[in-house]
């Protein structure tokens, strides 16, 4: 759907000539538009020829919905506006005199740029504590969704500067997360695929970045990446740090927001805290809870934790650290090896998650004293 900002019957009846049904709205009406669930156009055109300042509700709109096309309508090409909606995201303008062929190949653009294909689930993982095992997690969840089904599942080391999705994967990226923010206005489906990598264990990766970082990133281009993945692959896997505000405050895109904790005390009195920061912000029914290293005998129950944390359990994970060790060092994730308790939970959660997905199993090999010493550029 097309919505229409303008009060001028002329550009509405240009649209229609273009073939293009739209629907007029109020300018006002970009607030509700901007607000984290509201429902999206395909493209909204927005009028600004009776006005010399770029929009700053359309401009929360491009932070909070990256994905929505906008096309401007411009008396004329001016540089400072032009530059100040390049910064916010927005790549299409037409300027006076107007044409129905200019600005149906405008918004065909814009509609292209969306990914023609359906958005795909986005599982978000974050541990409540740091060693409760969630880039663990967020890479053999990715290797029992990529099974059978190659180039479907891509996971995401959100780490940016000091991630280990790589070494869990035994792969070595040229490219990382920073590079795919850096670049996010440059990015389609031939320069993304550019940027990952295929692990010999299934899922692509978009790992962390090997070179020192300064500074931060902009919420904004994050959410852009996130938006993006999500429509070129049918799972995106997030390993996301619990202690970076960004990235906590860019996670729109995911379907599950999943918390990894254990029976701790410290780690639950954790959870219990992102869970209610995490609910603020995306709501209770995205929000998912599992145990790792889990022991039935243990002084904090099961219920114990749901009642502090406010969120039931949905999965539970065995205690196998040594198994856990060596798969890492292997760069081989442990659903590889469908011959453990571990392996057969990952592959629960997987299929629980994805619908019963159907999980296949490949051998993989690769030494460990031929790992020894490789770094990622």
């Amino acid at each position: 759907m097309i919505k229409l900002v303008s009060p001028d019957p002329q550009l509405t009846q240009l649209l229609s000539e273009a073939g293009i049904a739209s629907a007029v709205i109020q300018r006002e009406a970009l607030s509700s538009l901007s607000q984290p669930g509201a429902s999206q156009p395909q493209v909204i055109v927005v009028d600004l020829r009776q006005s010399a300042e770029f929009p700053h509700s359309l401009a929360l709109l491009k932070r909070q919905h990256p994905a929505t096309g906008v096309l401007l309508v411009l008396r004329q090409l001016d540089p400072a506006l032009m530059l100040e909606a390049m910064r916010a995201g927005v790549t299409e303008c037409v300027a006076e005199p107007l044409s129905a062929p200019d600005i149906h190949a405008a918004i065909k653009r814009l509609i292209g740029t969306v990914a023609s294909r359906e958005k795909g689930e986005v599982y978000a993982f974050v541990g409540a504590k740091g060693g409760v095992g969630a880039t663990t997690i967020a890479v053999n969840v990715a290797t029992a969704l990529s099974k059978g089904k190659p180039g479907s599942t891509l996971l995401i080391d959100l780490n940016v500067a000091c991630g280990d999705a790589a070494v869990f994967l035994g792969s070595e990226p040229r490219f990382s997360v920073l590079d795919a923010i850096d670049n996010v206005k440059r990015l389609d489906a031939a320069y993304f695929r550019g940027l990952v990598v295929h692990s010999k264990s299934g899922p692509d990766l978009l790992g962390a970045s090997g070179r020192p970082v300064t500074g931060t990133f902009e919420a904004g281009r994050l959410r852009e990446l996130l938006d993006f993945a999500s429509h070129m692959h049918r799972f995106t896997v997030l390993d996301v740090p619990r202690s970076d505000t960004v990235v906590l405050d860019s996670l729109e895109s995911a379907t599950k927001i999943i918390i990894v904790a254990n029976q701790e005390l410290a780690t639950v009195r954790s959870a219990s805290r992102m869970a209610a920061t995490l609910r603020h912000r995306y709501g209770q029914e995205r929000l998912s809870l599992v145990l790792t290293r889990t022991d039935r005998r243990a002084e904090i129950g099961h219920e114990d934790v749901e009642r502090t944390v406010g969120v039931d359990v949905r999965h539970t994970f065995p205690s196998d650290y040594r198994l856990a060790l060596q798969a890492m060092n292997k760069g081989r994730p442990i659903v590889v090896d469908n011959h453990n308790d571990l392996s057969a939970a990952f592959t629960s959660f997987a299929r629980d998650l994805a619908g019963a997905a159907e999980v296949e199993h490949k051998p993989s090999s690769r030494s460990l004293f031929g790992r020894i010493g490789a770094r990622r550029n």
